[in-house]
């Protein structure tokens, strides 16, 4: 995500009036201004949710952005938040970044289900639609029926139809998994920060309600697909709860996205539908 410098009238609302504005690269959009960061907010009601949480949340081994409320207590001021500045970057370390998750769900499991994960996507789309109808996909029984039932589905490229059909193919592997859901991150890959030997920090939640184990394993989807990483990720993890099922469900989840998303590129399917063919050897 890109976004404008924030305007004059959000930094004073969060006392920053005086700060020259630094664009940053690893917080979606964001802008340093001296210790404070202000990052565009993509759904109003998830980042202030969010704010809330990681106001007073401690986990093990993990350094998080605390929200900076407005001078009026407010966590968003015209679709801006204001943050803590965490230093460091992401970095090919995969095996800390799942055990960053493992750290971060202990501390999430007791957390209440927030409304706005119970509600569908809805028309005209936007990016939080797509993940969440991505996400339904891969638990539904019938992958994008919900979706099927209000018209053709969104895509017309060569790969994206190709996503479809391996979703189609991997959803007749699917079993019934006992994980209980719970709060998760939904999308750490790329977004743990590291610098050096310091404890790894952490910007922001982006929540799902699912099992732990299948928040690390779209970590492990992820980073197989796109990261680089060693193909012994797949099993260095396998004796997290129901991991085969948690990352097929995770592989879905992401050709989901792939297929649904405007902004998906062919590069990125080769990838994924590699990962898809190792998943499929784990079950």
């Amino acid at each position: 995500m890109t976004s404008l410098e924030p305007p004059e009238h959000v930094r004073a609302t969060f006392g920053l009036r005086e700060v020259t504005p630094i664009a940053l690269a690893d917080w979606e959009g964001g802008w340093r201004l001296g210790d404070v960061v202000l990052s565009p907010v993509a759904d109003h009601a998830r980042a202030a949710w969010s704010a809330k949480v990681r106001e007073t949340l401690e986990v093990d081994g993990l350094r998080l952005a605390r929200p900076v409320r407005a001078t009026d207590g407010r966590y968003v001021v015209s679709g801006w938040r204001a943050d803590t500045f965490v230093d460091g970057a992401p970095e090919a370390r995969y095996d800390e970044v799942v055990s960053v998750s493992l750290r971060l769900h202990e501390a999430t499991a007791g957390l209440e289900r927030p409304r706005f994960l119970v509600q569908p996507p809805v028309a005209p789309w936007v990016d939080v639609d797509v993940f969440v109808a991505a996400d339904r996909a891969a638990w539904e029984a019938v992958p994008l029926r919900s979706l099927r039932a209000g018209g053709p589905l969104p895509t017309t490229s060569p790969d994206g139809k190709r996503s479809i059909e391996l979703i189609g193919q991997l959803a007749t592997l699917r079993k019934t998994v006992r994980a209980e859901p719970q709060l998760v991150h939904g999308d750490l890959f790329g977004t743990v920060l590291f610098a050096g030997a310091a404890t790894p920090g952490l910007t922001d939640i982006t929540p799902y309600w699912r099992p732990a184990s299948w928040a690390a394993g779209v970590i492990v989807i992820d980073a197989l697909a796109w990261g680089g990483a060693d193909d012994g990720l797949l099993d260095r993890w396998a004796d997290l709860p129901e991991w085969p099922q948690m990352l097929l469900r995770a592989t879905i989840f992401r050709l989901a996205v792939h297929a649904l998303h405007p902004r998906s590129t062919p590069e990125a399917f080769p990838g994924l539908a590699r990962t898809a063919d190792m998943v499929r050897f784990t079950l």
